[in-house]
């Protein structure tokens, strides 16, 4: 059976999922604000789900219309094919979204969708009530100037839930982001890479996930893996595929430094819960002392800021700091992911590209400054 699925993404991030999915190899991929359309049968949602690094959830498009009555949105939720996905037990929890509409009232949209399918649902099945003690299918209508998407959400808790942060330090940046930053600076993994910032981690075990092609759903669970929509031995088999692709071979130059030892306790906990512990260098060291015997490489980092470091001072002058060490690394690259408004100015150079991104509502830049490129070896 073909779907027609969404991947949500971040705001800035749509061309990150869009790309990901292009060399993932799917199909019929269009690039929409928020969101990211492609088409896929029964396996490749599997594999979308396993496989994307960037995107916040896979979603199958149940219908859309428009609408700006409630009558309106009832009839047409009501026609929609529910029994195609929706076994008689299921339980469909319905969240709604609604941007720019007439239909404003999310309690009230909720409550119609809910009884439009319960009403198609309890006609076809021949029942008075659903006993919704079944497989969960979280159902969100979503308005965007009239326009309704009606879709059904594959994976549950978002893919950036990886299942290796146990525990996060500070205000750790999410999975998906990271990765997000790490494909947009085109790292790759004969790259050496060095995060002077670490926190939890993240960005230094995505890293190393990509570099070893470890598949980030790998050691989560998924709501369609209860469905009787998606065969079991399907999924079974996108898993087997996903642990034959972990490539134990590459040679990966990965370094992780903080200042705070609880910090790198915590990222050594998560990086051996994601399975590259050995592939990442951690140790406690204050940014003031970032160097490297290493003549090329990359820097990508997320700096504290917000709520733990909101004097501007502080900013100010570990903008500072980090300017001083750059100087000393100037044939690296560098990727600087922060909030702060006038980093250029305080790093004291212009960043060959920029680009706003947010950080839940937070609004960032990614400050990127390239390097030059490492001669060619000669054969």
């Amino acid at each position: 059976m073909k779907f027609k699925l969404i991947a949500t993404a971040t705001f800035g991030l749509e061309s990150v999922v869009g790309n990901e999915l292009k060399t993932l190899g799917f199909e019929d991929v269009v690039i929409e604000n928020g969101r990211v359309l492609f088409t896929g049968d029964e396996k490749e949602l599997c594999r979308a789900n396993m496989w994307v690094r960037t995107a916040d959830r896979i979603y199958i498009q149940v219908g859309t219309f428009k609408s700006t009555t409630f009558e309106d949105l009832f009839e047409k939720i009501n026609k929609l094919p529910w029994e195609v996905y929706l076994p008689m037990n299921a339980n469909f929890p319905v969240n709604a979204k609604s941007v720019k509409s007439t239909l404003f009232s999310l309690s009230d949209i909720q409550k119609i969708s809910k009884k439009a399918i319960v009403k198609r649902l309890g006609q076809l099945y021949n029942k008075t009530w659903l006993p919704e003690d079944g497989p969960k299918y979280s159902i969100h209508v979503g308005l965007l100037k009239d326009e309704v998407t009606v879709s059904i959400d594959t994976s549950g808790v978002g893919l950036h839930k990886r299942g290796y942060r146990v525990k996060g330090h500070m205000a750790p940046l999410k999975e998906t982001l990271a990765a997000a930053l790490i494909q947009l600076s085109n790292w790759q993994p004969k790259i050496p890479l060095i995060d002077p910032m670490c926190g939890s981690g993240t960005i230094a075990i995505e890293a190393a996930m990509i570099g070893r092609n470890i598949a980030p759903g790998l050691s989560r669970k998924f709501d369609f893996e209860e469905w009787p929509l998606i065969p079991s031995d399907v999924f079974k088999e996108v898993k087997k595929a996903a642990y034959e692709a972990i490539d134990y071979e590459k040679e990966l130059q990965i370094e992780a430094f903080d200042i705070d030892p609880k910090a790198i306790k915590v990222a050594r906990e998560n990086a051996e819960l994601a399975g590259v512990e050995e592939d990442i260098h951690f140790q406690v060291r204050d940014v003031k002392e970032l160097s490297s015997s290493k003549k090329y490489g990359y820097i990508i980092t997320n700096p504290p800021y917000g709520e733990r470091l909101n004097e501007i001072e502080e900013v100010q002058d570990l903008t500072r700091i980090m300017s001083q060490r750059f100087t000393q690394l100037d044939t690296w690259s560098k990727y600087i992911f922060t909030a702060f408004e006038d980093f250029e100015k305080f790093l004291g150079s212009k960043a060959t590209k920029n680009r706003k991104l947010y950080n839940g509502r937070i609004k960032c830049y990614f400050y990127q400054y390239y390097g030059p490129k490492p001669p060619r070896k000669k054969d």
